[in-house]
């Protein structure tokens, strides 16, 4: 497998640099504390309950793409495709802190379990209380009855939207960390990779992958699938990949969903485009309604080709935090 080009400068430095360039992109809106991936918006309320979100570099434009209005209010960012350390997230926390707790809210992988939950020992010893959600939507990564093994991707886009609304909107944080808890237990998700991204420190894909073969089921970071395949049609893969989030979820004809399709980093607007109108056609032949649509790169995996397919189930409460406008970097909607 030929080494993928990257427009770098010193490659150890190439998360730093990106960090500088995103609070420049930002006009103002988003600052970060000095020598640290811990960004914040600049213009947070008094008296807020704050959202902190957080994970490896890496995945952009999430995660410190997805600070702002109706988003979140910081992040935490590690190096590339490594959970930030409990001082990042210490540091983050104490800049967006406004008196009336912090929700962090971050995908479920063992070192930013375990960061984030050293992070909340420290700050619960500098009396700021903090709640902890962790998004486990890759229905790929562990049956239904270990929900709490399963890997966190891209249905965090959902999620973090809905918490990004419910946490402007309400004051009271134990209401804000319900809505969120019903928003990420109603998502599901599943991938599949058609070729490998790289880290740019050693400049070496993350996996390995013939030019003839795809995986189904992988992970955001490369972890292994439920089988790697011959190349099929779009339509086959959409079908493969539908299956598993369909008989994950409780849907009903008539329900409504949020989907979303997600770029892994180097797939086309074109290619996007067909599975999504595969996926319709399926959810209109189940009679499942699309409240909204959103297709794009959100949370890639550098330059991995493929993509990952979300659904969301809609009451009227997560509707109306879904309908909101948000505007950041990353992600904006009307």
């Amino acid at each position: 497998m030929k080494t993928p080009k990257k427009i770098l400068n010193e490659p150890r430095q190439a998360t730093a640099e990106m960090m500088e360039g995103l609070i420049l992109a930002n006009d103002g809106r988003v600052g970060r504390v000095e020598g640290t991936g811990a960004l914040f918006r600049t213009a947070i309320p008094d008296g807020k309950v704050a959202l902190l979100i957080g994970g490896g570099s890496g995945h952009e434009p999430i995660f410190g793409g997805f600070v702002g209005h109706n988003l979140a209010d910081g992040a935490a960012c590690g190096e590339v495709f490594a959970a930030p350390g409990p001082d990042t997230i210490c540091e983050a926390a104490r800049a967006v802190h406004r008196g009336k707790g912090i929700i962090f809210l971050y995908c479920n992988y063992a070192g930013d379990n375990m960061n984030f939950d050293i992070a909340a020992e420290l700050l619960g010893d500098e009396g700021i209380e903090t709640r902890t959600i962790r998004v486990r939507d890759d229905v790929a990564a562990a049956p239904p009855e270990r929900m709490d093994d399963r890997r966190g991707i891209a249905g965090a886009v959902l999620v973090v939207k809905v918490a990004g609304g419910a946490a402007t909107e309400l004051k009271d944080i134990a209401e804000i960390e319900r809505i969120i808890r019903k928003a990420e237990a109603n998502v599901r998700s599943m991938g599949v990779a058609v070729s490998a991204g790289s880290l740019p420190e050693t400049g070496k894909p993350t996996f390995e992958l013939g030019d003839d073969e795809i995986e189904v089921g992988m992970g955001a970071h490369g972890e292994a699938g439920v089988k790697r395949q011959k190349m099929v049609s779009a339509d086959d893969i959409t079908n493969q990949m539908m299956e598993p989030i369909l008989g994950d979820m409780a849907l009903a004809k008539g329900d409504e969903v949020v989907l979303l399709i997600n770029n892994l980093g180097a797939s086309t607007m074109m290619e996007l485009l067909i599975v999504n109108r595969r996926v319709r056609q399926i959810l209109t032949r189940d009679g499942i309604a699309v409240h909204r649509t959103f297709i794009g790169p959100w949370f890639t995996s550098q330059e991995m080709a493929g993509f990952s397919i979300s659904l969301m189930k809609l009451d009227a409460e997560l509707k109306r935090y879904i309908d909101l406008p948000s505007s950041s970097f990353g992600f904006s909607s009307l």
